[in-house]
């Protein structure tokens, strides 16, 4: 089995982003390197992630978020919600430089104060950074309906997940949400969901990598949203956990 340990990790982010067609430049792995940084040593103090061997970071975090990328055109304006340790919001960040927009959302305060770290070290100027529950944030008139995509990983299940999403969407606007392989069930138990919310599905995008012997196979769902979002969505918490659309 071959090993990655001792090689150069901008060399191997290099290398692994090529083989799933992104090319990235030396600024963009430079800035990957310094998150990469980051990540291991606040990791230490608080739970950002249990991915904490580089080869793994390279490739389960950003290899993987890296894929969204492709389905995001330059100059639009992105949120990612429930963006925690800034997966895909920081790499999206990073990848499109000055040519977006991005709006990272996340409830617990410890990921905030990490997120606004990495945005000063990597001088990311265009992320915006928000301390806010997604269904209070998704109320209010400044970020409702205002986004031209709105990205999540790992977050909850897809009916849930539109709920907290689709309202922060312009009318045509799409959510990107990365999935895993149980995605064909949760695409059933959202059918109410997505008839509520006015929304359509329009592609799954398949894609896969290999972290030494194991594969992981993974999709990324995209939603266009089709009308307004009737005013009383997203419900508060409690009503949304409790009866899910």
């Amino acid at each position: 089995m071959f090993s990655y340990e001792n090689i150069d990790f901008k060399e191997v982010l290099y290398k692994e982003a090529k083989n799933n067609n992104i090319v990235l430049n030396e600024e963009q792995l430079k800035q990957f390197e310094l998150y990469k940084d980051l990540l291991i040593e606040w990791n230490k103090k608080m739970n950002l992630t249990a991915i904490t061997e580089e080869y793994q970071i390279v490739m389960k975090h950003f290899v993987d978020c890296l894929e969204i990328t492709k389905y995001i055109e330059p100059n639009s304006n992105v949120i990612d919600v429930g963006t925690g340790a800034g997966f895909p919001g920081i790499v999206i960040a990073i990848y499109f430089g000055k040519n977006i927009n991005i709006t990272l959302v996340d409830a617990l305060n410890k990921r905030i104060t990490f997120l606004a770290e990495v945005k000063r070290i990597l001088n990311l100027n265009n992320v915006n950074i928000v301390h806010a529950r997604a269904e209070e944030l998704g109320r209010k008139e400044e970020y409702r309906e205002k986004f031209d995509y709105i990205v999540s990983r790992a977050v909850a299940p897809l009916n849930i997940l539109l709920e907290y999403d689709i309202p922060f969407l312009k009318t045509g606007a799409k959510c990107l949400l990365l999935k895993g392989s149980n995605l064909d069930e949760e695409i059933i138990n959202s059918k109410k969901a997505i008839s509520i919310l006015s929304s359509k599905i329009t592609n799954i995008y398949e894609y896969c990598y290999t972290v030494y012997s194991e594969t992981y196979n993974r999709k990324i769902i995209e939603v266009v949203k089709q009308k307004h979002t009737q005013e009383k969505y997203p419900r508060n918490y409690g009503k949304i956990k409790k009866n899910p659309l």
